[in-house]
């Protein structure tokens, strides 16, 4: 019997992810960032020719069992690479994105399953000049980006996956099998990328770099988010170190913020009770409870939010998020 599963990761530029001199063709609109993928996706290639998101890395495989016996296996996707458009005078360019090989590690056999691991990108086809951190000093080509993807199919046929590297900008998202939204990475680090990711400094030289993986918030969630950056009154940009605290349980408060990137921890009564990344509205129960924070939030990493005044919104739909959240009761153990 063939069982066949895969995972999927596809990789955008999210609002407000550019740093620095390099952010300016973004505000003139010669450049773009993009709008969040869908939910669901079961064909990235549509995606990636509608100039969606950047690129995309399919890992599907396959196991042959007989007689509850692993008797052969094997790799079946791949990576896939998009465009970039510019716009200049009026015109419209489309720079093709220049693919680097697919890296796929020998399937990891064991008595109940296979493992396989597959690292897929490239980079964009415009160039990027830049000085760089070590020699020669000076890029002219965009830096790389990637996902590293894991993927288990046991024995029985049962499957999961997820991602174990990635470069570090920009945004990448975890599809399943089913094509359903299941993880993402946390933090985006566009200073350290645009800077030193070149070279050995990638999976086709010598190294990969660490994925922080962080849960899915949920679908209202980025309806509200939307709302927040799209529409109505900008709102106001905080950077956060590591280790800052953006509110305080019990203080008074009546903003709402939007997690734009890094990760965030959620304590109640000093106990670290969840862990929060990008996409996730938090401060909302602050309305339902007085006009008190109900907890403390701190950053993990370096974190980047968008903060706005709850009269921008519908006091229904934050009624309908903070309803939905609640963890403040969901501690570990309960």
């Amino acid at each position: 019997m063939r069982f066949e599963s895969s995972v999927l990761s596809v990789s955008w530029i999210p609002s407000e992810a550019i740093v620095g001199m390099p952010r300016l063709p973004f505000q003139l609109g010669v450049v773009r960032y993009d709008d969040p993928p869908p939910d669901e996706v079961t064909d990235p290639e549509h995606l990636l020719s509608a100039d969606r998101v950047r690129f995309a890395n399919q890992l599907r495989a396959w196991v042959e069992v007989n007689d509850g016996r692993i008797v052969d296996c094997g790799y079946s996707g791949g990576g896939h690479l998009g465009i970039s458009t510019v716009r200049l005078a009026g015109r419209t360019v489309t720079f093709a994105a220049v693919a680097l090989p697919d890296l796929q590690r020998d399937p990891e056999e064991r008595d109940d399953g296979v493992t396989f691991v597959q690292t897929a990108g490239g980079r964009t086809g415009m160039p990027a000049p830049r000085r760089v951190s070590r020699k020669p000093f000076v890029q002219l080509a965009a830096p790389l980006a990637w996902t590293t993807l894991t993927l288990t199919i046991e024995r029985d046929g049962h499957a999961h996956g997820g991602v174990v590297g990635a470069s570090p900008f920009p945004r990448h998202w975890i599809y399943d099998d089913s094509g359903n939204l299941n993880a993402k990475t946390g933090s985006i680090d566009f200073e350290s990328w645009y800077r030193h990711v070149f070279g050995q400094h990638t999976p086709w030289g010598a190294m990969d770099s660490p994925a922080f993986v962080t849960e899915v918030e949920t679908a209202l969630e980025r309806k509200l988010a939307s709302l927040i950056m799209r529409t109505g009154k900008r709102p106001q940009i905080e950077h956060l170190r590591a280790g800052a605290t953006l509110v305080e349980q019990g203080e008074s408060g009546d903003s709402i913020f939007l997690l734009l990137d890094g990760v965030l921890d959620v304590e109640v009564d000093g106990e670290r009770i969840a862990e929060i990344g990008p996409g996730a509205i938090l401060g909302e129960r602050s309305q339902l409870e007085g006009g008190r924070r109900t907890s403390t939030l701190r950053a993990v990493t370096p974190c980047k939010v968008a903060i706005a005044s709850t009269d921008q919104l519908d006091p229904r739909v934050l009624g309908e998020v903070g309803s939905t959240h609640r963890r403040e009761e969901q501690r570990p153990g309960s």
